[in-house]
Formats: C-alpha cells, structure tokens, sequence
C-alpha cells in the first residue's frame, strides 16, 4: 500500500503513529490466515491516488468497502465497470437522474467524479469478504479522522457531503470551520433513502456552491 505523495507529504506524521504499524499487521494476519480481504491491497489508497489532495473540491465518505467479491476498488460508492451496480449506487443514479435529468449510466465506476475532485472516501478502508464491518476499530477510522481534519485545515474550501447517520457522526465537528460547506441526507440505501436521501438535490447544490467559488462544475452524468 502506498500513499499518494501530496497525501504523504500532509499524513506523514499520522502514518508515522504506532497504530498504523498495527493496522498494517492486523491486515497481514489477516490474510495469512486465508481470509479474503477487499479491496485488492493495490487499492486500499485508491481514493487518494484519484484525487490528490490539492485537487480535492468535494468529499463523499462513505462507511465499509463493498464485501462482495469483485465490487470493492477502493472508491466509496464505486464498482469497478462491469460489476452489477449495488442498490446504494443505484439510488444515487435515481437522485442524479432527479436532480439533474441526465441517463444513469448502466455502469457502476465512479472514477470520472474522483478525477475531477470528488474524493471517495470510505471511513474504513478494508473489509474481509462477507463480512460488513470485520474492520472496524482496527485503527481505520482514526487514519480517516486525520483525512478530514488535514482537509479542514485548508483554506480552499471544500464540500462536504454527508449521507447516513455514520458519515454525519464522523463529521459532526466540521461546523466549526465556517468556511467549508456541509450537505446531509440520509444514506441511499435502499432502507433509508425514502427518508430524505431522494429529493436532497446534492448534486446541483454542489455545482451551484463550486460557482459560487469560481470553479469548475463536477461533470456528474456518467453516461
């Protein structure tokens, strides 16, 4: 696993933290003891190697990488092209759809948001197959912690959006940097979005907010 370097040069001193070296081996025992763990480690740090951290405009954290064979990339959110969309991703396309009258794109890889500025970030970064949450309290959610706090310390403002009751939690502190902006929902699943995930329009009111900065629109439609 490596570190994009502008992601480096800002989390040095986190990784240089002694739990990380136990993370690292918490995830070594893992798969020495056959247990399938996603995403593939080449892409645990996707995310960052997408989007470095100059370029970040906007940050969608999501919780678990996907558990399912093949789904995770290490983009929140994303599957890799040709994979079945999962139900989450699905209502996402059903609010974009909504919000902006574009085509859901019948493919699943959210890799054209990360180019552009859209950091997909997963409040945990691995997860053994099958088995949601596996990682949790390994040490995952404190390296992610200080992902948000050295974006809270630019002053290029960035856009938050916050989905889910998890993403909202780990971000709750972010209020007292009035220069940021934060958008909530609820999560897209398919438990959840009925209850103010459809109709939350983060997908214009994001492109209105980058205007309103002068830069450039996220290109949202996929298709």
């Amino acid at each position: 696993m490596k570190l994009e370097k502008t992601w480096y040069e800002k989390l040095k001193g986190e990784i240089e933290q002694p739990y990380i070296q136990d993370l690292k081996a918490f995830l070594e025992k893992e798969r020495r003891s056959g247990h399938e763990v996603y995403p593939p480690e080449p892409l645990v740090f996707h995310a960052f190697s997408q989007t470095p951290y100059d370029q970040v405009k906007v940050v969608l954290i999501g919780q678990d990488p996907y558990h399912g064979k093949g789904q995770a990339h290490g983009l929140s959110f994303s599957v890799p092209s040709g994979v079945s969309l999962p139900p989450s991703l699905r209502n996402i396309y059903r609010e974009m759809e909504e919000d902006l009258h574009v085509v859901p794109s019948k493919e699943g890889c959210l890799t054209a948001w990360a180019k552009q500025g859209v950091l997909l970030l997963n409040a945990t970064l691995t997860v053994r197959a099958k088995e949601p949450k596996s990682h949790h309290g390994k040490g995952w959610e404190r390296f992610t912690d200080a992902v948000v706090r050295v974006l809270l310390e630019r002053k290029e403002p960035v856009i938050f959006l916050l989905w889910g009751k998890s993403a909202q939690e780990k971000c709750a502190h972010i209020l007292e940097h009035s220069h940021h902006v934060v958008l909530t929902a609820a999560h897209p699943s398919p438990y959840s979005a009925h209850s103010g995930f459809f109709g939350c329009r983060h997908f214009s009111k994001t492109n209105a907010q980058l205007k309103l900065w002068d830069k450039a629109p996220i290109e949202w439609s996929l298709t």
